[in-house]
C-alpha cells in the first residue's frame, strides 16, 4: 500500500489503472477503508474507463490515528479541509466522487464547495440529516463491537486503527450535540450532476435521504433505489450499482 504524505497525517492509498489527472475518488464509509471496499473500485474503473483513487482517512486502515473524540462536524471538515489536500498531493485536477454512506455525505458537501474540480458525484447511501432509525442502528453496532465478533472483522482491516475507527464515527453519531447535523444547506450549491443510489431496505435510512439530494441539489440528479439492499448497495447489488454508475459517467 502506497502512502500520502498531508504534512501533519499519512493516508494509505492505491491506484487502480495508471494514475492520471481525471479520475475516480472513492470515499469510504464511516467503518470503511481501502480494503473493505474489496474488488468494487477495480469493477467500477473497468466500467467507466477511467482510474481510481482508493484511500483511507485518517483514523482508518493503515493511515495514520486520530485523536477522539472526533469533532462533530467531522463531515464537513474532511470534504472542506482534507479532501482538497488530498487531490492536490494525488495530481487529481479533475474528479468523479464515488462515496458510501459517511464518505458520500463528504463527496456532496465537497461537490458544494469547490471551484471546478469536482465533475460528477456518486453518492451512494448519503446523510444529509440524522434519522431516529440511523441512531438505533448504530447503537446496535457499538452492542456488536462489544459483546460479538464486530470488534474482530474490523481488526482486519483496521489493525491497529480499530478502536479509532469504530469509536470515532460510533461516539460521535450518538452524542445528542451531532442530532442537529444538517448539510441540506450545502445541496443547492451543487451543479455538477449527481446519481444518488440507496438500498430500499437501508437500515440506517429512509428514502427520505434520497428525497433530500433530489430535491436539493442545484444540478441535474438522478436516483437509483434498488430491491433487496440494504445499506451497502456496493455489496448487496453490486452488479446493479456498477452498471449505474458505468451508464453515468459514461458521455
Amino acid at each position: 500500500m502506497d502512502r500520502l504524505y498531508l504534512d501533519d497525517m499519512e493516508l494509505e492509498f492505491t491506484w487502480i489503472g495508471t494514475p492520471a489527472a481525471h479520475a475516480l475518488v472513492f470515499l469510504h464509509e464511516g467503518l470503511g477503508s481501502v480494503s473493505l471496499w474489496r474488488d468494487f473500485p477495480a469493477r467500477v474503473s473497468a466500467a467507466t474507463g477511467l482510474p481510481a483513487l482508493v484511500f483511507s482517512r485518517a483514523g482508518y486502515g493503515g493511515s495514520s490515528p486520530v485523536s477522539l473524540p472526533r469533532p462533530l462536524d467531522y463531515l464537513e471538515r474532511e470534504a472542506r479541509d482534507v479532501l482538497p489536500r488530498v487531490l492536490d498531493a494525488a495530481g487529481i485536477a479533475s474528479a468523479i466522487l464515488i462515496g458510501h454512506s459517511d464518505g458520500a455525505s463528504i463527496a456532496l458537501v465537497h461537490a458544494a464547495l469547490d471551484h471546478g474540480r469536482v465533475k460528477a458525484v456518486v453518492a451512494m447511501a448519503p446523510h444529509s440529516f440524522v434519522e431516529d432509525m440511523c441512531l438505533a442502528a448504530i447503537a446496535q453496532a457499538a452492542e456488536a463491537y462489544e459483546k460479538g465478533d464486530l470488534r474482530a472483522r474490523l481488526q482486519r482491516h483496521h489493525s491497529a486503527n480499530v478502536d479509532c475507527a469504530f469509536w470515532g464515527w460510533n461516539r460521535a453519531w450518538l452524542d445528542p450535540a451531532f442530532k442537529p447535523m444538517d448539510l441540506r444547506p450545502y445541496l443547492p450549491r451543487i451543479q455538477v450532476p449527481v446519481l444518488v443510489i440507496q438500498g430500499e431496505d437501508d437500515e440506517y435510512a429512509t428514502l427520505a435521504q434520497v428525497d433530500a439530494v433530489v430535491d436539493g441539489v442545484g444540478g441535474a440528479v438522478d436516483r437509483l433505489v434498488l430491491p433487496q439492499c440494504g445499506h451497502s448497495p456496493h455489496r448487496d447489488q453490486g452488479d446493479a450499482v456498477v452498471a449505474g454508475i458505468g451508464a453515468f459517467v459514461k458521455p
